[in-house]
């Protein structure tokens, strides 16, 4: 399995012992903290300081590609697309969670627009307007299955409580 954007390693404890787990992480400030989780959790992981837009494995080789709080941030959300669809084998599954532009509301979008720059200058380039789930939905997998939803107000301040997370198979 492929993670994309691990950051320190939050999803490593939700995955058996047995998941062969690739890190795909661009900050290397990341790097030692995930490396030391996994130590700590008793896991052999392999780690690349690369970003998702090049992936380094073969076409059609990877069986499952995790992506949890990235897309937001991703400098082109095409181009990790198209590079997950390529490494992906036949049948295999990416499996996403995001922050997203507001799917209902008008006025939050605004707000949305309104605070992205400074919200991705503070948060790693994390854009809250981008309608993640249609880009994956356009993205040319064999099915999607997103659901769009908020996170509880005690989660996260209103412009980053819209989120959508599914399963775009190959």
């Amino acid at each position: 399995m492929v993670e994309l954007g691990p950051g320190t390693g939050h999803n490593l404890d939700l995955l058996p012992q047995d998941v062969e787990w690739v890190g795909v992480e661009p900050n290397e400030h990341m790097h030692p903290l995930l490396l030391e989780k996994a130590r700590r959790l008793g896991r052999e992981v392999e780690l690349h300081l690369l970003e998702a837009q090049r992936l380094p494995f073969e076409d059609s080789s990877v069986d499952g590609v995790v992506s949890t709080l990235v897309l937001c941030s991703v400098p082109d959300v095409a181009a990790v697309l198209e590079e997950v669809r390529r490494v992906l084998r036949p049948g295999g599954r990416f499996v996403f969670w995001d922050h997203v532009r507001d799917p209902e509301r008008p006025w939050m979008r605004g707000l949305q627009r309104a605070l992205c720059p400074l919200h991705r200058f503070c948060a790693d380039g994390c854009r809250t307007d981008r309608d993640v789930a249609g880009q994956v939905r356009d993205a040319d997998f064999a099915s999607v299955d997103a659901q769009e939803f908020r996170v509880p107000k005690a989660a996260a301040p209103p412009w980053i409580r819209p989120h959508a997370a599914g399963i775009a198979t190959r």
